[in-house]
């Protein structure tokens, strides 16, 4: 243990801790902007300089160890000039579009202006003028309102292992981009949207497709219906000042009846029946000596990953399309039948956790309807503005039910928010198919938490069945690289593309940490915990769908609509793989 003296508090502390962290046990805040605690520890910023006895100039915090002995002060007139200087001369070089900016008082660089009580910008002189980046149909870049913090180099480097976008040339003209400043849209960028979760200003943020969705809402001639993921419920309340981890399934449901839509449907509904497909893929390339082991293919910015980075693989993926995707197939065919609408008429919206959507529901094969199955895909970001923009504080309307028949659903699909969600819903459904009978315990616990790869093996009958989980795409190369290697005797692998699953998607609200993402999930299972149905296979509504419509799983009609295929891609615009 290392003892130093913090603003005249000694505090004891292990070696290796940084300053920054030593003064946390004290509760004393040191400001920061580029730091994120264990992604991006890189000092850039200099937000966190303190004075440490002895030393010749000021400390970057973040960065520096403690010693023995060593003595440090954090708020000096001297220390507190020179914070207000560095943030002085970052603002000088940001376009002060505050009133008009997405993140609008949930800005780090503005939270940090006011903290310092800076009312003018001292220095002028030239500002940098690269172009915005919209051609992506989920992220945006504004390199104008970039600090250079390097978070989301971080992020997309070390946690998804993805590469898209490092630092470009050198001094004034850094730029944070993809190699040559190409479009994202033309790279191996996956569109996870981690990088906009932990960008400190608007540098990067989610596309912005609210105007569509209100534009629809006032169309008479357009029936408007909305999906809500698992993962929104335990989300959406944030975005409107309320607890993260708050539940608040019913009063979302009604705040979306009061936005205009004519019907609220939930993709747990598709989830179940995803449970159903997905499970009868597994149990037929087991007894069929099918490719194994089976992938999971919910995730949208997991499966564009495997198609750049791991195309020999994506024979392994189950074929079966996204909650969503199967959603929206199925409300502009089975829904628009059973409805009587025309399904030129329905414009499909669909509420989720994840900037990825975005980029799945414009995949030129999601049209098996006839139509785009799913329009617009809102992420929870956008709807919480939408519900501020209609004046509406959900967390006090009273609850209200899901529109029947695509809003049954049961817990299983609602664990599809959490990594381990789906693995442990197919176990539910899986285990009782094989066996005939009823599990004693339906929690699977072995399948829960945060942890980057988790393994089990689970007897369902006299089949012992190896599992894989995991969450992070980073993550997800380990367990990628051992099938490669052929040291891999799993049956069935989870990839969750984005920490902690769907409810540490891109589109989630921010801030989100390790913290948040362990409230969410806690809610997430709290709700399955209170579903009167917990098993995929006893939604009434699934089995009224395959009775009236579908006929049976992996049939005809379930792989036309339900089904889809990937593509490999190179990882450079110029190339086809």
């Amino acid at each position: 243990m290392i003892t130093l003296t913090i603003d005249n508090q000694k505090v004891a502390v292990e070696e290796g801790t940084t300053i920054l962290e030593a003064a946390e046990k004290l509760g004393i805040k040191i400001p920061t902007l580029c730091y994120l605690k264990e992604i991006n520890v890189i000092g850039a910023c200099r937000i966190c300089v303190v004075e440490v006895q002895g030393a010749k100039a000021f400390v970057p915090a973040c960065v520096a160890p403690v010693a023995e002995g060593m003595v440090v002060r954090t708020n000096t007139p001297a220390v507190i000039k020179a914070r207000k200087l560095i943030l002085e001369l970052i603002l000088s070089d940001h376009p002060m579009e505050c009133l008009t900016c997405v993140r609008n008082q949930n800005c780090e660089l503005q939270k940090l202006a006011e903290a310092f009580g800076i009312t003018e910008v001292r220095f002028e002189g030239e500002k940098t003028s690269y172009p915005i980046d919209d051609s992506s149909p989920a992220i945006v870049r504004d390199p104008r309102k970039c600090v250079l913090c390097r978070r989301c180099v971080s992020v997309c480097t070390n946690i998804q292992t993805v590469n898209a976008i490092q630092a470009q040339e050198r001094g004034f003209n850094t730029l944070i981009a993809p190699a040559f400043n190409e479009k994202l849209a033309n790279v191996e960028c996956v569109q996870c949207g981690q990088c906009s979760l932990v960008c400190p200003t608007a540098a990067i943020h989610e596309v912005d497709d609210t105007q569509r969705v209100w534009e629809a809402l006032a169309d008479p001639n357009k029936h408007v219906i909305v999906q809500t993921a698992p993962a929104t419920r335990v989300q959406v309340g944030e975005t409107i000042g309320a607890e993260p981890g708050s539940i608040v399934t019913g009063q979302l449901v009604a705040g979306l009846r009061r936005l205009g839509f004519d019907k609220v449907f939930d993709t747990d509904f598709t989830a179940d029946l995803t449970i159903i497909e997905e499970g009868n893929e597994l149990l037929e390339r087991i007894k069929t000596g099918g490719t194994l082991p089976m992938i999971t293919s919910c995730s949208p910015g997991w499966i564009k990953f495997a198609e750049h980075f791991y195309p020999d693989l994506l024979p392994h993926l189950s074929t079966c399309k996204s909650p969503q995707q199967m959603f929206g197939a199925l409300a502009k065919t089975y829904y628009a039948q059973k409805a009587g609408i025309d399904p030129a008429n329905i414009f499909s919206v669909s509420i989720m956790p994840c900037t990825a959507k975005k980029y799945e529901c414009t995949r030129p094969e999601m049209k098996s309807s006839g139509y785009q199955d799913v329009d617009v895909v809102l992420t929870s970001r956008e709807l919480g503005r939408m519900f501020k923009q209609a004046g509406l504080d959900i967390t006090n309307l009273p609850e209200e039910e899901y529109d029947p028949p695509l809003g049954i659903s049961t817990g299983a699909g609602e664990i599809f928010g959490a990594s381990g969600g789906v693995m442990e819903a197919a176990l539910r459904t899986v285990y009782e198919v094989v066996t005939g009978k009823e599990l004693p315990n339906i929690n699977f616990t072995e399948c829960r938490g945060l942890t980057g790869v988790k393994e089990a093996t689970v007897q369902v009958g006299d089949l012992p069945v190896k599992i894989a989980i995991t969450n992070g795409l980073g993550n997800a190369r380990k367990v990628l690289d051992k099938i490669r290697a052929g040291e891999a005797d799993y049956h069935f692998i989870e990839i969750m593309c984005c920490p902690g699953g769907c409810i540490g998607g891109g589109g989630s609200p921010i801030p989100t940490n390790t913290e948040i993402r362990l409230k969410r999930i806690d809610a997430v299972y709290t709700e399955d915990e209170r579903m009167t149905l917990r098993k995929s296979h006893e939604n009434p509504a699934v089995q009224e769908l395959y009775k009236e419509f579908l006929e049976k799983p992996l049939g005809h009609k379930s792989h036309e609509l339900l089904h889809t295929h990937y593509t490999k891609r190179s990882n450079y615009p110029s190339e086809e793989c």
